[in-house]
């Protein structure tokens, strides 16, 4: 047996043994060998070798500390102090950095103003007033009331008591009635917000819920488009094209609901519009509440926004269609708030200026009054009997108005105000 220099020191036999000691120079060999393998036995199904010292073939068996620790579709392989896994969030909410988290990220709702197209979705904003039942703009702003009055129908503002909403609108038959005509809710899109819809999937979610007595078949209705110009195709409905219709049943817990469908990439306009038949006799809580509509791109759901951010944000997006000025919002607040001044330019009649608190749409073409009176520097306050736009002299941020009143002093400056009344409005 020889004793050569090898990697392993093992014995080797020699040329000249392999005849007379052939069995023991190889009994010698393959023991060496053993013993230098033998720190390469054991381990488990998935463990990997690692050295524990500089010294040669000294091993052991380890599980290794990278391995996926991913069990789920969308996981994601993050780091603690070890290898960790992030769960895949829920639809539509995106990954944000967060150095409170153990793995330094967390998924969430997206909060961006501005996804959510319907302005007043969460029905903060009540200028005309908190109760209404005749066809037109007459209950929470935007929304239209497509019915003729009829007694025995309300849509009313509530306080709310769902989370993250502090009112609601309520359809409610009044108890007794037997009226079966359908209740009819719609909502219109300017041209300006409903291009950016043109050709994309989109997504329209509100809450509901139903009182005890509810009566009649499911709350049915649908989204649509138009390709004309603010033609307002929730109340005409003229050349409105259907992109996806619904029939939901409520129940009397508050419950999102969502439909989703593809816009046509001509659309230049776009509504949605709620149905409720009733039937029978309504008993004392034959009602529907609405609240929280988002209408967004993308076929999920996504947690509830403002368009506005906030309230503020949301009541002047409202102002730019309709400004109601009452007695909190004149220059000078109470029973004679003032809305802004001017001159009669007679005995009976009176130009003022009235500055906008937000730009509006388009110059203003209507004005509603109540309970005004025009006041000169000189005399007593003079009732208004009526309140109308000057075309000639109007903006998207101020009006001018002509003013109809007895008794006045011509050429004399003068202000619009309340007539001592705190109901008083433009």
């Amino acid at each position: 047996m020889a004793n050569p220099t090898t990697n392993f020191g093992w014995v080797m036999p020699t040329s000249t043994s392999l005849v007379t000691n052939l069995p023991a120079d190889f009994n010698t060999f393959g023991q060496g060998v053993d013993t230098s393998m033998a720190q390469l036995k054991g381990g488990s199904t998935g463990q990997v070798l690692s050295k524990t010292s500089a010294t040669d073939m000294a091993f052991t068996w380890v599980t290794p500390t990278d391995q996926t620790p991913l069990t789920t579709k969308g996981d994601l392989f993050t780091f603690t102090t070890v290898d960790a896994r992030l769960a895949v969030g829920n639809n539509g909410e995106t990954l944000v950095a967060d150095s409170s988290t153990s793995t330094g990220l967390r998924y969430q709702a997206t909060t961006a103003a501005g996804k959510n197209a319907i302005i007043n979705g969460g029905m903060d904003v009540w200028q005309r007033g908190t109760s209404g039942t005749t066809r037109g703009y007459n209950s929470a702003d935007r929304y239209y009331l497509n019915n003729p009055s009829v007694a025995g129908r309300t849509y009313s503002r509530q306080a709310s008591d769902l989370t993250g909403f502090q009112y609601f609108m309520r359809m409610q038959r009044t108890a007794g009635s037997t009226l079966t005509d359908g209740f009819n809710v719609s909502y219109s899109l300017e041209s300006a917000d409903s291009y950016r819809f043109a050709g994309q999937t989109v997504t329209l979610s509100w809450y509901m819920r139903k009182g005890a007595t509810y009566s009649g078949a499911a709350l049915r209705g649908g989204l649509s488009y138009g390709t004309g110009t603010d033609q307002n195709i929730d109340n005409t409905y003229t050349g409105a094209t259907s992109i996806v219709s619904f029939s939901q049943t409520p129940t009397t817990s508050w419950v999102r609901y969502s439909i989703t469908g593809t816009v046509s990439s001509s659309a230049t306009e776009m509504a949605f519009t709620l149905v409720w038949d009733p039937s029978g006799t309504a008993g004392a809580t034959d009602y529907l509440d609405l609240t929280g509509f988002q209408l967004e791109i993308g076929s999920v759901a996504t947690q509830f926004m403002r368009t506005g951010g906030n309230i503020q944000g949301e009541t002047s997006a409202c102002q730019r269609y309709y400004v109601r000025l009452g007695a909190n919002s004149g220059a000078v607040a109470g029973a004679y708030s003032t809305y802004g001044n001017g001159y009669s330019t007679s005995t009976t009649d009176a130009s003022i200026v009235i500055p906008l608190p937000t730009t509006m749409r388009v110059a203003p073409t209507v004005c509603e009054f109540s309970n005004v009176a025009i006041q000169d520097f000189n005399t007593a306050v003079i009732a208004v009997s009526n309140v109308t736009i000057n075309s000639a002299f109007v903006s998207p941020t101020a009006a001018v108005v002509a003013a109809t009143t007895s008794g006045a002093t011509a050429f004399r400056g003068c202000k619009l105000s309340n007539n001592n009344n705190t109901a008083g409005y433009v």
